[in-house]
């Protein structure tokens, strides 16, 4: 079987910095599983699997376009610190959910002042040449509730951690408290 899209995949992987600096492998530990065409990869990664079968090694540089894209400059912003209402404890380093007028995106806080919190809405990996080099080890067809749900069940069950209401997708349920700013499209940080 080929690699085609709503094909559910396994991948054994390592991703480095085009320079060599390994960033993440899965070695000594479970491969990558994802349903093709998704969007859950990289671009060029997706397309560098395509009509590969199992058994088939990958070894392929991307620029920063075809892996987390290009680093945006728009995408970093001072946003007043009243925005984090309910957060005790502001650090460097840490990730929030943003509610924007293009839907939820991950931030990371980079600079704090008494007044202002500066946030960065890329990719940590943005702007970075990558090379991936793995192998393909499974293929199969994914079901009609993988594909519906967008994300495919270990060994083909349901999600784990919860049920589905009929038309439900799946998710998880947090436990964080949510932080708005009032009266404003941009929403808050949670």
């Amino acid at each position: 079987m080929k690699i085609t899209n709503n094909s559910v995949v396994s991948i054994h992987f390592g991703v480095a910095e085009v320079d060599g600096s390994p960033l993440d492998s899965t070695e000594n530990g479970a491969p990558l599983d994802f349903i093709q065409g998704a969007g859950y990869l990289v671009p060029g990664l997706e397309a560098e699997l395509a009509g590969k079968v199992v058994g088939d090694k990958f070894d392929v540089k991307l620029e920063a376009k075809d892996a987390y894209g290009e680093f945006q400059e728009e995408l970093v912003q001072q946003v007043p610190r009243n925005l984090f209402e309910g957060v005790d404890t502001i650090e460097v380093g840490m990730s929030f959910q943003a509610d924007t007028d293009q839907g939820p995106r991950t931030v990371e806080v980079t600079d704090i002042t008494d007044d202002m919190v500066s946030i960065d809405a890329n990719h940590p990996l943005a702007g970075m040449a990558l090379q991936f080099i793995g192998e393909v080890v499974a293929i199969r067809e994914a079901t009609e509730e993988e594909l519906s749900h967008g994300h495919i069940h270990q060994d083909g069950g349901s999600c784990s951690n919860h049920n589905h209401a009929e038309d439900e997708s799946c998710s998880t349920e947090h436990d964080e408290s949510e932080v708005k700013k009032e009266g404003s499209s941009e929403g808050g940080y949670h």
